[in-house]
């Protein structure tokens, strides 16, 4: 797979099909990115598992902090990585441990190593990428602020009852 370049179709099935998202590197600093993605993807009913060891048992955006991928109980989807880039092998050995199905790479962070060891093993890879901006973008969302997002739709944004955009992205035909 070329990952300097991935389709909409590939993005949005991804962010369509998976539902349970691990946030490895997750801040409870309102001022750090990871937590406003984190807020952003719990609005928009992904079930988002923070996972920071320092932080561990504590609560962050009402879900609880833990400490390592493999102790949460339930099964994965995708593995978020919001660590610099030479940590994303080690934490793509955990994915693939647990059986994830998907290893994504925030903004900046990018390992060929690890990319090649996640598609070895079947999973499903995204580098350089937020699934913020990209649920944003693929959902029209992005639009209403004046940006182009390259998405044209006559659709309205289902909402959900705290007034925000609700499983906006359906599987591409």
């Amino acid at each position: 797979m070329n990952h300097d370049s991935y389709s909409d179709v590939y993005i949005r099935d991804i962010l369509v099909r998976h539902r349970v998202i691990a946030m490895v590197g997750a801040s409870p600093k309102p001022s750090r990115p990871s937590y406003f993605v984190l807020k952003y993807l719990l609005a928009r009913d992904f079930d988002v598992v923070p996972v920071n060891p320092g932080h561990a048992r504590k609560e962050l955006l009402g879900q609880e902090i833990f400490g390592m991928l493999g102790d949460f109980g339930r099964p994965i989807d995708i593995v978020d990585i919001f660590r610099k880039a030479d940590a994303a092998l080690a934490i793509t050995q955990d994915a693939i441990a647990i059986r994830a199905t998907v290893v994504w790479m925030q903004l900046g962070v990018r390992n060929d190593e690890a990319a090649a060891l996640a598609e070895a093993a079947g999973l499903k890879v995204v580098m350089n990428r937020c699934p913020k901006i990209e649920y944003g973008r693929l959902s029209g969302e992005i639009g209403w602020a004046g940006v182009n997002s390259r998405v044209l739709s006559s659709k309205r944004p289902l909402l959900n009852n705290k007034g925000v955009q609700k499983r906006a992205l359906r599987p591409a035909n």
